[in-house]
């Protein structure tokens, strides 16, 4: 679901010293400027690291004449989206009786017609749904169901997934589902499965009476309205929505942000893998944006973030009225500020003061984001930089697909159709063809916008024939790898060095990142007889090398290529690097690679392909689920569980596949999410749930394809006889110790710590 690329989200080995009063003195200082410059009238400050409170403050006015304290009550506004929506949305996916990828279509039936018919769960809570950001108040004049079906009527704006409008339309009809899945309105079922376990007593949806509208901040100057909703939307919806309405106190939260901290509190609405999925970043519109479920991540609208909290490891949300919290999960470290901003006119932007309170706090504890890196310049980019000097005078070919994209969004096609002294006269494409979108075997084609001749080496023939290459000085390739050994792009490349040595043409590799890092070298080597398409060379499953790297690599081992090869290499890439980390737009490279998260899974999942088990392709999250009719899901979840594979959470779900294995055919089996992706260990991962499958369900289970995607003969073959999976790693050591020291000549980037 990347979800991120973004990037899973990971446990830094980071421990704060504790903090002394006196080191918040910068935070308490804003906050009383702010204040005295009449930037708010009050404000209650909130820090607090994992389940502990380090420190709180009341500053200036509730109202007029009237201090601000510590149990102020508050219209939350849109922190309702997180504190209410989306944790309740989770309950439901924890409890098994609702899915992210389920259609909103078949549990809303009036949201239907034309693109909505695809709109996802999790799209909405994504704000990737496509619905409009808000819509007119005169649609709410015949009352909340008139409303709804209403916005069920409306068009989309745009494609489901196609962009991030960050939407209070998505998050009414998410209000809605709750409804409809639960049998209970949103306000009642969030008091009872969320706000109540956690002891948020003071947390419901308005209107307020008794004492606690006395303690409550207006959110106009002239106080009207105090302890009603005032986003007005909500209000005409009886004051309870999906969007805003909440009311809460600054104790209250800080028990909501502690739970999204980490802490472990008695009667926690989430469990850890349902948590870990409700924080797991994704990355919107090829990373221009991040945001996790109801939870703002990197966008527009991260200013509580600052400039010290890290970038996609941290999340939190803002409120119109004026409240937001930040929670930093690698530190533990968080911090909520409760103002009311309209009582001021005109209500001021706080933007400001949120990011100077996030430093101040996150200073205190010593967290220092690390530097955001200038953004990697891809093989292309430096040619482009270069202005194609290496390549004038030349007549080429180019292997690639839609992740051959250079930095400002054209293809590489295009820029290399264009370049001054440079003659591209033919195309290759890959497995699933030149956009990336095919199954099965690949056709010729020609490329509309250049009218190029596209040769398929997904077809008649996997190398480029000597016909192809004739008339040829060149062969470029650029296209984007995930690092693992049975991901048929390096194969490809491979195969076309091969043909360019007996046609004597030369090769030009423009290099890109691997998105799970240099880093990630794991796994037995494929047996020497097994070598094949989906294991060209004898690599370990990950072989933590970057395309570039690779073909420096084949050129000379495992009997030699005779090509020329020329390598232009990326500048400001480092092993260490995540996707997210390189700036680098994501594209799919294939159908089921949706995302940086799945890149990070493919190689644990990826490898119970070849078993009887469906891996999620035909759903809205391949890689990140698997399954069968004749798994029993809550039986594996649990053992899994207790195996405490390092680094996954895992939790019961039930999916039917609308293509390849099971197609049409309920599945039980159980999702999987990455908690620590340093952590983690996706090969022995693999195989430790193969183990399961194998010990749990016996025949059921077809043990003899489950060697398909490993292809090593005497680790499976341990693995099936193992008492114990966790003795099967050690068997490959040797043979990784030996490949690391293989591959270290044809490394070209440094390992920057």
């Amino acid at each position: 679901m990347f979800s991120v690329f973004a990037a899973a989200l990971t446990a830094l080995q980071f421990v704060p010293a504790p903090v002394p009063a006196t080191d918040l003195d910068e935070a308490r200082r804003l906050m009383d400027a702010a204040v005295g410059a009449g930037t708010i009238p009050g404000a209650v400050l909130v820090v607090g690291r994992g389940g502990d409170v380090v420190h709180q403050s009341a500053h200036g006015e509730r109202a007029p004449g009237v201090p601000m304290t510590l149990d102020t009550v508050f219209d939350l506004a849109s922190l309702t989206k997180s504190v209410a929506t989306s944790t309740s949305v989770m309950v439901l996916v924890q409890d098994g009786r609702l899915r992210l990828s389920d259609r909103v279509s078949a549990i809303l039936p009036r949201f239907t017609g034309g693109e909505k018919e695809g709109v996802t769960v999790e799209q909405l809570l994504l704000h990737t749904g496509g619905l409009a950001a808000a819509n007119h108040l005169d649609d709410y004049r015949d009352g909340p169901a008139e409303a709804v079906a209403r916005i069920c009527a409306r068009d989309l704006v745009a494609a489901p997934g196609e962009k991030f409008i960050y939407s209070d339309l998505g998050y009414i009809l998410l209000g809605e589902i709750v409804r409809a899945v639960s049998g209970e309105p949103l306000d009642r079922f969030s008091a009872r499965r969320v706000h109540g376990p956690l002891g948020m007593g003071e947390t419901s949806y308005g209107p307020l009476e008794g004492a606690r509208l006395g303690r409550c901040a207006p959110t106009s100057p002239d106080g009207a309205g105090a302890g009603a909703v005032h986003d007005p939307r909500a209000r005409a919806l009886g004051g309870v929505a999906g969007h805003a309405g909440l009311f809460s106190t600054a104790a209250d939260l800080s028990r909501f942000c502690g739970m999204l901290a980490g802490a472990e509190p008695d009667g926690s609405p989430l469990g850890p893998a349902a948590r870990a999925e409700l924080i797991r970043p994704r990355l919107l519109e090829g990373g221009a944006v991040a945001r996790a479920l109801g939870l703002d991540v990197a966008s527009p609208y991260d200013s509580p973030r600052g400039a010290r909290f890290p970038r996609y490891l941290s999340f939190g949300h803002t409120g119109f009225t004026g409240p937001c919290y930040w929670v930093d999960r690698a530190s533990g470290v968080w911090y909520l500020l409760m103002v009311s901003r309209l009582q001021a006119d005109p209500a001021p932007s706080l933007s400001p003061l949120r990011r100077a309170v996030a430093d101040a706090v996150a200073g205190a504890f010593g967290v220092e984001a690390a530097p955001r890196a200038a953004h990697v310049k891809t093989g292309v980019d430096v040619l482009v930089e270069e202005d194609f000097a290496r390549l004038r005078g030349r007549r080429l070919a180019l292997i690639t697909n839609v992740t051959g994209r250079c930095r400002d969004g054209r293809r590489t096609i295009d820029a290399l159709h264009s370049a001054q002294g440079v003659e591209l006269v033919r195309l290759f494409s890959p497995e699933h063809g030149l956009f990336a979108k095919l199954e099965g075997d690949v056709a010729d084609g020609r490329d509309e916008a250049t009218g190029l001749p596209v040769f398929s080496l997904y077809g008649a023939t996997r190398r480029p024939t000597a016909e192809m290459l004739a008339g040829i000085d060149a062969v470029v390739f650029d296209i984007q790898d995930i690092g693992v050994r049975y991901y048929t792009y390096i194969s490809t490349l491979g195969l076309a060095m091969e043909a360019c040595g007996e046609a004597g043409v030369d090769v030009v590799v423009l290099d890109r990142p691997n998105p799970i890092t240099g880093r990630r070298v794991e796994g037995p080597i494929i047996d020497p007889d097994r070598q094949s398409f989906i294991g060209w060379r004898p690599l370990p499953v990950t072989h933590g090398m970057t395309v570039g790297e690779l073909a420096r690599m084949f050129r000379k081992e495992w009997g030699g290529i005779e090509c020329e090869l020329e390598v232009v290499p990326m500048a400001g890439w480092t092993r260490g690097m995540w996707w997210e980390q390189t700036g680098v737009r994501w594209i799919n490279p294939s159908p089921n690679m949706r995302n940086p998260d799945q890149t990070v899974l493919y190689p644990c999942t990826g490898l119970l392909e070849g078993a009887n088990l469906s891996v999620g392709r035909g759903t809205d999250e391949p890689f990140e689920l698997f399954g069968a009719p004749w798994i029993d899901g809550p039986r594996l979840c649990d053992a899994l569980r207790a195996a405490a594979l390092p680094g996954l959470e895992f939790m019961p779900i039930e999916f039917t596949p609308d293509a390849s294995k099971f197609k049409g055919e309920a599945c039980q089996g159980v999702h999987v999410t990455v908690t620590d992706r340093d952590a983690l260990r996706p090969v022995t991962s693999g195989l430790a749930i193969m183990w399961h499958l194998d010990r749990l369900f016996g025949r059921a289970f077809d043990a003899a394809d489950g060697d398909a995607r490993l292809r090593s003969a005497s680790t499976w073959e341990g693995l099936l006889r193992a008492a114990d999976w966790r003795s099967v790693p050690g068997s490959w050591a040797a043979d990784v110790e030996a490949f690391r020291r293989l591959r270290q000549p044809y490394l070209l980037y440094p390992d920057a710590r």
